[in-house]
């Protein structure tokens, strides 16, 4: 949740032309990755959780995405981009390592 807060902020500089478009996708990117495991964790079985675990890594995914953007355009410099990289490279392997160690 806490990276989705850093992306939100992070966002807030973007240019308002990118209002409906880049800015509305990183956000939600972004904030689905928490409520991705939220979702998946209540009330379901291992291999449902699985699942969601599975949409968490892709929006994480697509979270980078939107910020190579971000820099491409100008929006965020190089080493705002590399530390958000790193985060997410980071996130990215503590749900996985997470996922594999769930058992069905």
């Amino acid at each position: 949740m806490d990276f989705g807060e850093i992306i939100f902020k992070l966002s807030q500089s973007f240019p308002r032309d990118e209002t409906f478009n880049l800015t509305s996708q990183i956000r939600r990117a972004s904030d689905s990755i928490g409520l991705n495991i939220s979702e998946g964790s209540i009330l379901q079985s291992k291999p449902e959780f699985k699942k969601f675990l599975g949409y968490t890594t892709r929006s994480l995914a697509e979270t980078v995405t939107c910020l190579y953007k971000a820099k491409n355009r100008n929006y965020i410099s190089e080493e705002e981009f590399r530390a958000l990289y790193n985060e997410s490279y980071n996130l990215m392997n503590q749900i996985i390592a997470f996922r594999n160690q769930l058992k069905d």
